[in-house]
């Protein structure tokens, strides 16, 4: 059974910085693509970065430069580093895992970042 867990998420006044982490079971982490999605209120769920099974990372243009997104094969894992946040990155993210050869796909919970004064 696929598990994904995200923790990281909180208030963090704006320029701060988070660390998101999403913690996998039941799939061979390695061969997946791996993603971060949010959703912010009256919004659709946004793609906001990936990171390839062989490494190669995209991100959404609105946080290039202030977020990164990183693998840990070994532990199963996917962080995202959020720095210089802005009160419109507030949304409950989402990780996402791919496999790019059945397009089968699963999501955690969620995790709520809010960016506020």
């Amino acid at each position: 059974q696929v598990q994904l867990v995200e923790s990281g998420g909180g208030l963090v006044q704006p320029g701060g910085s988070l660390r998101l982490s999403c913690a996998a079971s039941g799939i061979s982490f390695s061969v997946y693509d791996m993603g971060w999605y949010r959703q912010a209120p009256e919004n659709k769920r946004e793609l906001v970065a990936v990171i390839t099974s062989d490494g190669n990372t995209n991100l959404v243009g609105s946080v290039k430069g202030r977020f990164t997104i990183s693998r840990d094969n070994a532990k199963k894992k996917v962080d995202l580093q959020m720095n210089s946040l802005k009160p419109e990155d507030t949304a409950v993210y989402y990780c996402n895992a791919r496999n790019p050869f059945t397009s089968l796909t699963s999501w955690g919970q969620g995790t709520q970042v809010t960016v506020s004064p």
